[in-house]
């Protein structure tokens, strides 16, 4: 295994194909599963944000970048769309039929065997806050969890310490109320962050902001010949154990998909005096019970 010089950044960024989900793109099967075959897809939003999150690694500390996802062949078009973000230097796909039907833990174990046999030392994984055709948000901190590295989830921002080997980030917490508190933690690497809808890179500088446009031209130019970059891996290639991966090592199986029929949607507005205490106290307590539920 490569592990580089000490100063060196490897970045490994998790990404996913998934429907796309905007109006006329979407199609069902009778039973209300999603018809992919006839559905668009797309490189997941959270995972371009994630791609983000590695450019800016790339620009800022030189760091190298690979790309993985699990997935069907047609997954291609989610690590292509990917390096085009991210300038990546390599791509990779795990896609076996043994891998299909898996939940977030049998990905995650999947995704644990790709990145451990990257040929070099891995510092940092990035992954989108979640798959919108999953909503669970589990697979990043579980693939955190199965690599043995430190996870920090909702990061809005981060900086690396190359010295110290340290990641430092700022992050969400959502609470149950009207405020949003924000975090800064720091860790050893390796770390695992799951990057948060509202995560925003900077260039400050002007020399950050030159080397964002010489990889920005170097990412279209790879992605003319991303083939060249992209290696396939199948179940054997990993050397997973099968009883850990797609549906036989799923320990949640999906019972039943229903579909939710539209409401029509009744709204009332009302015009508050903001001179009038009374008033003001009344829309105070409705925010509050709309918040903490009623009392």
């Amino acid at each position: 295994m490569d592990h580089g010089n000490d100063n060196s950044i490897n970045v490994v960024v998790m990404v996913k194909l998934e429907p796309d989900l905007s109006e006329g793109n979407v199609s069902y099967n009778p039973d209300g599963t999603l018809n992919r075959s006839q559905t668009k897809n797309i490189l997941g939003p959270h995972s371009a944000i994630a791609c983000r999150a590695a450019m800016y690694a790339k620009v800022c500390y030189d760091a190298w970048v690979a790309v993985c996802s699990m997935g069907p062949p047609t997954a291609e078009i989610a690590l292509k769309d990917a390096m085009a973000i991210c300038c990546a230097d390599e791509l990779h796909l795990y896609s076996d039929r043994i891998f299909a039907g898996a939940d977030t833990l049998a990905t995650a174990e999947t995704i644990k065997h790709g990145i451990m046999r990257m040929g070099r030392r891995i510092d940092l994984v990035l992954s989108g806050h979640r798959a919108v055709d999953g909503e669970t948000g589990q697979t990043g901190p579980q693939t955190a969890w199965k690599l043995g590295f430190n996870f920090i989830g909702n990061v809005i921002g981060y900086s690396i310490d190359v010295e110290r080997r340290m990641v430092r980030a700022r992050r969400k917490i959502y609470l149950p109320s009207l405020y949003t508190v924000l975090e800064d933690v720091e860790c050893p690497l390796p770390a695992l962050i799951a990057l948060d809808p509202s995560y925003k890179d900077e260039y400050r500088k002007v020399s950050e902001r030159l080397r964002y446009a010489r990889f920005e031209k170097e990412a279209r130019r790879r992605v003319m010949d991303y083939k060249s970059y992209l290696r396939i891996w199948s179940a054997k290639d990993l050397g997973v154990d099968v009883k850990y991966v797609g549906l036989a090592g799923s320990p949640t199986i999906v019972y039943k998909v229903e579909k939710i029929p539209k409401v029509k949607a009744s709204r009332r507005a009302r015009v508050v005096d903001p001179s009038n205490v009374d008033e003001l106290r009344e829309v105070g307590n409705l925010i509050l019970n709309i918040t903490w539920g009623e009392r």
